[in-house]
């Protein structure tokens, strides 16, 4: 049975786990993210029956996602701020989109706080939910070998609102609690 490893950018997104999931709090944005956790998964020597968890907060680019839960499991990552184009031109693949799971939902990743209408716009023609470290734990899981599931949860539109991310962030925090209660408890 795979040991669950909770990956989460924030000790507040993490504030309501059950008690005694192995918990990793990397930092915000895609750099702190893949850093944190590599150092980390390179200190370990039990990495056979891993698997990653990230648990978090997303802002959700189309209206109504919030609605019920508001709880997605993520299975595709798209890194959006990298220019993929420019890289297959000289030759190399970009792999600006990570494949993870058979869930439809695709979560864009970026180290902009998305809260500009345009840009909102222009991520929803790809993704249906934004968040800032989602990419990065893909890509460390993948070169570890390792699988790993994602659930985020709505915590803004991923416009103004997002800014009120301190007031709302608890939650989402108690709603990625209870799944995890459920699920890796």
């Amino acid at each position: 049975m795979p040991r669950p490893l909770v990956v989460s950018a924030t000790r507040t997104e993490a504030a309501h786990l059950p008690t005694g999931l192995d918990l990793v709090v990397t930092g915000i944005g895609k750099t702190a993210a893949a850093t944190v956790l590599t150092r980390h998964l390179a200190g370990r020597d039990d990495l056979d029956d891993l698997v990653l968890v990230n648990l978090g907060t997303a802002g959700a680019l189309h209206d109504g996602m919030a609605a019920e839960s508001g709880l997605y499991e993520i299975g595709e990552v798209i890194n959006h701020e990298i220019s993929a184009d420019a890289i297959r031109a000289l030759g190399f693949d970009p792999r600006e989109r990570l494949r993870i799971g058979d869930a439809p939902t695709v979560l864009a990743t970026g180290d902009m706080f998305v809260t500009d209408p345009v840009v909102r716009t222009r991520l929803a023609a790809q993704a249906q939910l934004v968040d800032m470290e989602g990419y990065a734990y893909a890509w460390v899981a993948q070169e570890f070998g390792l699988p790993i599931r994602m659930v985020k949860h709505v915590s803004d539109s991923a416009d103004e609102s997002a800014m009120a991310w301190v007031e709302v962030v608890d939650r989402s925090a108690r709603i990625l609690g209870e799944w995890a209660a459920t699920h890796l408890g």
